[in-house]
């Protein structure tokens, strides 16, 4: 599995960026762009943000398998779950999830 770091590395360097410049152009320290790189540290939403951003990256592309495999197994889950549901209690459902999204958000 690839690690956010690494990633983050490999499309720094891809963009042709040193930690100093990408450091400088989301407004954070070089020795953090390191940590992060190095899987010491995790950045913020906020500074993963800014960092896909200037590495013109989207977040799967940076999350990496680490987002792909999870997501696949638990959508496959859900599907399964769902199959036999009529439209309406799919509707239903959809509903109370993105009820509970909100909630956790708070």
């Amino acid at each position: 599995m690839v690690s956010l770091g690494r990633q983050i590395a490999k499309f720094r360097k891809k963009r042709g960026l040193k930690q100093e410049e990408l450091a400088e152009m989301v407004s954070l320290s070089t020795s953090y762009i390191s940590a992060i790189e190095r899987g010491v540290k995790n950045p913020t939403l906020e500074n993963f943000i800014a960092i896909a951003n200037v590495l013109k990256a989207s977040s799967d592309e940076l999350l990496g398998e680490e987002l792909d495999v999870r997501f696949d197994i638990h959508m496959t889950q859900l599907g399964a779950l769902m199959e036999n549901l009529d439209d309406r209690e799919k509707e239903r459902i959809l509903h109370v999830v993105a009820v509970m999204i909100a909630d956790a958000g708070k």
